[in-house]
């Protein structure tokens, strides 16, 4: 656990008591502050019981405080914590910002931070993978694994590398990262901002949080990232700033578990922020082949009579589904649930590689309709209908891929069941065509 005297003898109120609030409670209090933590669920409150004051921030007075902590969660737009906190000059913070705060106090070390709306994780794990490879320590954390804080703090000379929410990013003051990377901008979230604009400057922020002579890294796939890169450039000399050219990148057919164009440019992005930690060709292409994807996103589930099964489930919205149809040649595909739109047009470039599509959920009726004057489509409505129904019809060196370009709150309850049900269904109907589809959320 990270712990600083930057917090001794600080007050601080911790609202909302799941993991990262939990483990920000522990940090300050191991740290020395006193602290008042809430949630509105009993038995969450129970872990705290005894060590920290139970009391809810909003019906307190809290003049003297350093900080209200509160979880990413939290919509400050319509949560009256903010209105509250700011009439008494207490700043709203999150875990990421006590990391930020209790940094001076750690053995030297460096702090990679990568936001965007798509392939966060899987470029976030890439480069804590390919700092291994390289013989450095490094810790991984922010909206990926671990609470940052409640992890061993790293030896000098460690990275720890943040996978930054806009949500993380806006509880966050005084983080100034060694290596910020924007991967790409697509409308999402918008229910938490005054449009897409104010969600983009939410990302921007963490460029601004950085020194003059950091380190700054940008996708180029879309206008919104690359106008933000112009800002920064314009802010710094130009050798800082890099925006990456996934085409000059050579070897990709060698990366297993980073097919696909997105996959490409998340490479891309890996490839110059290890770059600009010191990390050599050598060691980034060796780790580049031996990087094993993140569950749920393009992760290779089975293999069966020469067809392949894909398991992106992760892919919540027709902008991160678009790249993964572009991953492969002839691919049926299974898309639907909860829709976030009502088209799939950034879908479109690549539905020349879809051989038939196999819809589910609520939004399948919509998205059988778009599609059916273009491919062949079959209504399946569940998932395992929909499994079966493309093992029947796939033939050797051809996809099945789930990717639902939807989320998956009408059948499932998050993507990760929703996956797990697609694994457990594919493995199940591999060993017998006839097996009742496994019991479960959505199967």
């Amino acid at each position: 656990m990270i712990v600083s005297p930057a917090f001794s003898g600080k007050r601080y109120a911790v609202l909302g008591l799941a993991r990262s609030g939990l483990t920000s409670v522990e940090t300050l209090l191991e740290s020395g502050a006193d602290v008042v933590a809430w949630d509105a669920r009993e038995e969450a409150r129970a872990a705290c019981d005894g060590r920290a004051t139970l009391a809810d921030p909003l019906a307190m007075d809290l003049t003297g405080f350093a900080g209200v902590v509160v979880s990413p969660g939290v919509p400050l737009n319509r949560h009256p914590i903010g209105p509250h906190a700011a009439s008494f000059g207490v700043p709203v913070i999150g875990d990421i910002e006590l990391f930020a705060l209790a940094r001076p106090s750690l053995p030297a070390h460096r702090v990679v931070g990568i936001t965007g709306t798509n392939g966060k994780s899987t470029t976030t794990a890439l480069v804590h993978h390919l700092i291994k490879a390289a013989g450095i320590p490094t810790r991984m954390g922010g909206n990926i694994g671990l609470p940052v804080l409640g992890q061993d703090p790293l030896p000098a000379g460690g990275v720890y590398v943040l996978e930054l929410s806009s949500y993380q990013i806006d509880l966050t003051y005084s983080l100034q990262a060694d290596v910020a990377a924007l991967i790409n901008l697509s409308p999402d979230h918008l229910d938490r901002y005054d449009g897409f604009d104010a969600y983009a400057a939410s990302k921007a922020r963490l460029f601004a949080l950085q020194r003059a002579e950091q380190h700054a890294v940008f996708g180029r796939g879309d206008p919104h990232t690359l106008r933000i890169a112009g800002e920064v450039s314009g802010s710094r000399p130009g050798d800082l700033v890099q925006i990456v050219d996934p085409n000059a990148i050579a070897g990709q057919a060698a990366w297993p578990s980073l097919q696909g164009p997105h996959n490409l440019q998340n490479a891309a992005i890996a490839i110059a922020i290890v770059s600009a930690l010191g990390i050599g060709e050598d060691v980034w292409r060796k780790g580049l082949e031996t990087f094993v994807g993140l569950p749920h996103r393009m992760e290779r589930v089975a293999e069966a009579g020469g067809v392949l099964f894909i398991n992106d489930s992760k892919a919540t919205n027709p902008a991160s589904t678009a790249p993964a149809l572009g991953a492969f040649p002839r691919i049926h595909w299974i898309l639907g649930g909860l829709p976030k739109g009502d088209d799939l047009d950034e879908c479109a470039p690549y539905f020349e590689h879809v051989v038939q599509a196999y819809t589910i959920g609520e939004a399948g009726p919509r998205f059988a309709e778009i599609l059916d004057p273009i491919m062949p489509v079959q209504r399946s409505e569940m998932l395992c209908d929909a499994v079966r129904h493309a093992m029947d019809a796939a033939k050797p060196g051809e996809v099945i891929m789930l990717s639902p370009a939807c989320a998956s709150f009408d059948q499932f309850r998050n993507f990760e069941a929703r996956g797990d049900s697609f694994r457990q269904i594919v493995e199940a109907l591999i060993a017998d065509r006839d097996a009742p589809c496994p019991t479960g959320d959505g199967a």
